[in-house]
């Protein structure tokens, strides 16, 4: 049961980020080749860079053909019905939290089954849920949002905190998973949506930037 959790975390995981790749690609308009590419490298990214970490080779994506044709089918889906997008930034913000808060778990999962030590844990959900969207970012010639003062790895860390302290507790095993991404994607849609963000370093006392 758990494992069937987790691959349907995975699976949906993937679909989310290849979409939210796929309207960061449009919005720079790019052509089919280098729409492709970004949603490839936006699922992939912050998983390869945890699994390298981890010494746990060869990744999945390269030793499962699984991952990149779900990968194709959701990209190639999101540039059909492209035209019944009305708004790729709202689109984009709605996949890439939902994103974040799979593939956090995910990462957190992953280094319970190493044996890590729950910060560690922590680590790994961040990597995995963020630095696919950083690579995407970078490529893309934008500030990765991790970098800003947007709350963004800050929610996969909270979120990786809340699931050790309600694992620590009474709280039903079955639905830790899914509350967690419920508490990282919300952390991350109420920071957008009320504007909050962290402390300014580099804002004077009269407000001047």
């Amino acid at each position: 049961m758990k494992e069937d959790l987790l691959k349907l975390i995975d699976i949906l995981g993937t679909i989310t980020f290849a979409i939210s790749g796929v309207f960061a690609a449009m919005e720079k308009r790019l052509d089919i080749f280098g729409i492709l590419i970004i949603s490839f490298i936006t699922s992939i990214g912050g998983g390869t860079l945890r699994d390298v970490l981890l010494g746990d080779l060869p990744v999945k994506w390269m030793a499962d053909i699984e991952t990149p044709l779900i990968i194709l089918a959701s990209a190639t889906c999101a540039i059909l019905f492209r035209h019944i997008i009305k708004n790729f930034q709202q689109t984009l913000f709605i996949f890439d939290s939902l994103g974040l808060g799979f593939f956090t778990v995910l990462g957190i999962q992953k280094g319970i089954r190493f044996g890590l030590n729950p910060g560690i844990c922590v680590v790994l959900g961040t990597i995995t849920g963020c630095f696919g969207g950083v690579i995407r970012d970078i490529l893309l010639n934008n500030i990765p949002l991790i970098f800003r003062r947007e709350i963004y790895a800050t929610a996969c860390i909270l979120g990786g905190i809340i699931y050790f302290i309600l694992f620590e507790t009474s709280f039903p095993k079955e639905w830790l998973d899914v509350t967690v991404m419920l508490v990282v994607f919300s952390i991350r849609f109420l920071a957008v949506k009320f504007n909050l963000v962290l402390p300014d370093l580099y804002t004077d006392k009269k407000g001047r930037r």
